[in-house]
């Protein structure tokens, strides 16, 4: 399944024209992009689910609105310029989650831990600052290095409270996110072979994803914490 050029014609235009009138105008072609975006999608997952296990159930469910919500920004622009959508991984046993983000020029597949609840991120924490040897491991291989570079995500300033600005795993215990994310061209989105492209790269997020369940199911004996 491929994403088509009249695709990102339509992001390129919707960017220039934001506005309801020439929304409703192109009202058909929006319905039009959008399915072939649902297409892909669906693709995406069906690719995913060779070595992964996707609860989101499809690739329709996995897209976000086009519809900006208005009520608290600057900009009012009613629509966004871009597709974007998510897949939860099944079972309390499989943690993480992936995300593609299509935008002329901006296009991105990602994925990790967007909002850990408290309790995770404390869990998390615990773990790293016990033995963060396993996580280093994974975000220091030559894979993780040549496919997203470096963890990205939000950080504390200085230390989380309970630990000391000069524990020797401050850098990564001032993560409140954990993200990993890897950069497309145009060119490559509209490749007739892209879903496989963006799936394989999605997939080497495995041994992260690995990891960070291992920490999010156990405690700190190493008991399982799933039942």
């Amino acid at each position: 399944m491929q994403i088509s050029k009249s695709n990102f014609d339509f992001l390129n235009q919707i960017k220039k024209n934001n506005n309801r009138e020439w929304f409703n105008k192109n009202k058909e072609w929006y319905l039009s992009e959008h399915q072939n975006t649902i297409d892909f999608a669906d693709a995406l997952i069906e690719e995913l689910n060779k070595e992964d296990l996707i609860e989101t159930s499809s690739g329709k469910k996995s897209l976000f609105r086009i519809y900006r919500d208005v009520r608290f920004g600057k900009d009012k622009s009613p629509y966004k310029t871009s597709w974007s959508g998510g897949f939860k991984r099944a079972t309390n046993q499989r943690r993480g989650g992936y995300y593609f983000h299509l935008e002329p020029g901006k296009s991105v597949a990602a994925g990790g831990f967007w909002g850990p609840s408290s309790t995770d991120i404390a869990l998390i924490r615990a773990h790293i600052a016990q033995d963060d040897s396993s996580l280093r491991k994974v975000i220091n291989s030559k894979s993780f290095i040549d496919t997203f570079g470096t963890l990205e995500g939000v950080k504390v300033k200085t230390a989380p409270r309970g630990y000391v600005k000069d524990h020797p795993s401050i850098d990564l215990l001032k993560y409140k996110q954990f993200l990993l994310t890897h950069s497309f061209t145009d060119k490559q989105v509209l490749s007739k072979n892209f879903v496989h492209q963006i799936a394989e790269t999605m997939l080497k997020m495995r041994p992260f994803f690995d990891c960070m369940t291992e920490m999010l199911t156990t405690d700190m004996n190493g008991i399982s914490l799933v039942e």
